[in-house]
């Protein structure tokens, strides 16, 4: 999972167009997202594993998934596509699959639906910086 990440950050990465956006004064430094996104795609995976581990075709093993193909479109939709707006509409549906993952977790396990905590805040973060992105542009 980790090596898709990188592969998709990879392959779309802002460039050119991105770095000419008007941006908001609270937009973290570049180091900071290869950083976070590893340690993310890190805990993503764990959690998935545990969920798979005990219920490989339930609801939250569903959810997990979504969250995963959403996670994965961002990128591109934002980078290579250049839709500000879509990639915000992603974001959101992103964070109500992680939100659904850890309210599904929470009762089952709770370390799968604490791994995903940290995912929720920098998703949320990342939803708010991406529609000050788009309001500016």
């Amino acid at each position: 999972m980790l090596g898709i990440g990188w592969l998709i950050g990879a392959t779309n990465l802002p460039g050119e167009w991105y770095a000419g956006l008007a941006k908001p004064g609270f937009v973290p430094p570049n180091w900071a997202f290869p950083v976070a996104w590893t340690s993310l795609y890190v805990m993503i995976a764990i959690a998935g594993w545990r969920t798979f581990s005990r219920e490989p075709l339930g609801s939250a093993m569903l959810v997990w998934a979504a969250q995963l193909v959403l996670n994965f479109a961002w990128s591109p939709v934002m980078f290579t596509m250049h839709q500000i707006g879509a990639a915000l509409v992603i974001l959101i549906c992103l964070f109500v699959t992680i939100v659904t993952y850890i309210g599904l977790e929470l009762s089952r396990d709770r370390p799968a639906a604490a791994l995903f905590l940290p995912y929720a805040a920098w998703v949320g973060f990342a939803g708010v910086l991406n529609a000050a992105i788009w309001r500016l542009n």
